[in-house]
């Protein structure tokens, strides 16, 4: 097991945190996170659901040893809640520094004499603290038996990414001369944050061969590539890359999407799971992913898309195109969607993007539609050209927000364009507050690996 751990926090979490660690005053404040629990490949990450803010002179007191302290009833509400939802305990203070922080030797004699009680309260889960610089943050979680991790990082998701480290990072000295052009947009230590970024895409056809080919192109580093499906003839006015020959041998999607990616990034990482991203053994390779693009069209996908985002507390986006037809063959509409999908900030069961009745359809294998009159639909209309805007766009979208190249909005906005009228709307996301999905009340939000996905095999 690795000897760090990293910590991801929806932007609104982070944001009352802070005012509350950094009201203006210069003195030290306290407060309790509540995170779930995840691990892939021995690295552990904690995924904040709950803030519990100590109330000066109440919950934040003078020290018996140290300056401050929590309250021995806060710590006791805090951690047997901890305990009860299977959730890290952190206890949270904050020092004066900026970029760089640490534990202080009163502060770390205070870990040693309290977690390991702490440690027999959670029952098996683990508990730490943090300690928060202006711009850094550093952690100190004990693991049940014994051993201790520091942080690697921070990741505060909202409309941007913004990260944290215990200290300044370095950045690469040299960026291979094929950036240049693009290092001069948002430096060498953008393109160092890219080449590190873990990315997955999950469906590889029209638009999804596009997001990966542009994508390997600015150079993301790790690629984690999701589609169950092969190369037909229909797919080669759409699929890029694809060749008479993948048609003729029926080549797996993500194989011509490796090839686009390897050909434009030789030094990519690149994992190819041929897969339904509704299996949970397929849905949990993206659980290491730092961005998610949803480029397959299909209800369960988006399910599966929807609570890894919120469990998981990933930025992702939806990506779609739409063709409607008249009976008489006119067209309706044409359009395409770019649908970016942030912790906290609503999802698509809110906004009814995942459809109960088709979702009960697909669970079924084409002889029992048949069997029960649903049929077996066609094919939907597909164009490169309005995939490749969907896609762009989206990828545009990823670059600014990913690298902090623009100001936190505040609001989230789909967008969709029209073609047959020349429109671009806005829609701002509903969040419904009793969602089961992405809202505090519900069972998923930051829960990491402490609920299932909603997979058909989990």
């Amino acid at each position: 097991m690795n000897d760090t751990c990293n910590l991801r926090i929806a932007r609104c979490d982070f944001d009352a945190l802070m005012s509350h660690l950094f009201p203006g005053d210069r003195d030290e404040h306290g407060a309790v996170l509540l995170a779930g629990l995840s691990e892939k490949h021995g690295h552990l990450a904690l995924h904040v659901r709950e803030v519990h803010l100590a109330e000066e002179g109440t919950d934040y007191i003078e020290g018996k040893v140290g300056y401050r302290a929590l309250a021995a009833t806060f710590i006791h509400r805090c951690i047997t809640r901890a305990r009860d939802q299977r959730l890290v305990y952190l206890a949270v203070h904050n020092h004066s520094s900026d970029d760089t922080v640490d534990f202080s030797r009163i502060d770390l004699e205070s870990h040693e004499r309290g977690y390991p009680a702490l440690l027999q309260i959670a029952r098996g889960m683990p508990v730490g603290a943090l300690v928060f610089g202006h711009r850094s943050v550093q952690a100190d979680v004990w693991l049940p038996g014994g051993r201790r991790v520091k942080l690697d990082r921070a990741v505060v998701v909202g409309n941007t990414v913004q990260r944290l480290f215990p200290a300044r990072k370095k950045m690469l000295a040299d960026v291979a001369d094929v950036y240049d052009r693009q290092v001069r947009m948002f430096g060498k230590a953008g393109q160092t944050e890219l080449v590190n970024a873990r990315v997955g895409v999950v469906g590889l056809g029209g638009i999804g061969s596009l997001v990966a080919e542009y994508l390997a192109r600015i150079g993301v580093g790790d690629f984690c590539l999701v589609d169950d499906d092969r190369v037909e003839p229909s797919n080669l006015s759409r699929i890029v890359g694809a060749s008479q020959v993948d048609a003729q041998e029926g080549t797996p999607k993500v194989e011509v999407a490796r090839r686009l990616i390897e050909g434009a990034n030789r030094n990519a990482r690149v994992q190819l799971v041929i897969g339904d991203v509704a299996n949970e053994s397929v849905a949990k390779t993206l659980t290491s992913c730092d961005y998610i693009f949803l480029a397959a069209d299909s209800m369960r996908a988006r399910l599966v898309f929807n609570a890894l985002v919120h469990q998981y507390l990933i930025p992702g986006v939806q990506l779609g195109s739409k063709i409607r037809s008249a009976a008489d063959g006119s067209l309706l509409d044409v359009m395409s969607a770019n649908r970016p999908v942030r912790p906290g900030q609503g999802c698509l069961w809110c906004n009814q993007l995942i459809d109960s009745h088709q979702l009960a359809k697909e669970a079924k294998t084409d002889d029992e539609r048949k069997n029960q009159a649903y049929g077996v639909e066609e094919a939907n209309p597909s164009v490169i050209s309005l995939n490749a805007i969907s896609a762009a766009h989206a990828v545009n979208d990823f670059l600014m927000d990913y690298l902090g190249l623009r100001a936190d909005r505040g609001a989230l906005y789909y967008e969709h364009f029209h073609f047959l009228n020349q429109v671009r709307t806005l829609v701002q996301p509903r969040r419904d507050d009793d969602c089961p999905e992405c809202s505090r009340s519900g069972a998923r939000f930051g829960r990491g690996d402490g609920i299932e996905l909603p997979c058909s095999d989990g």
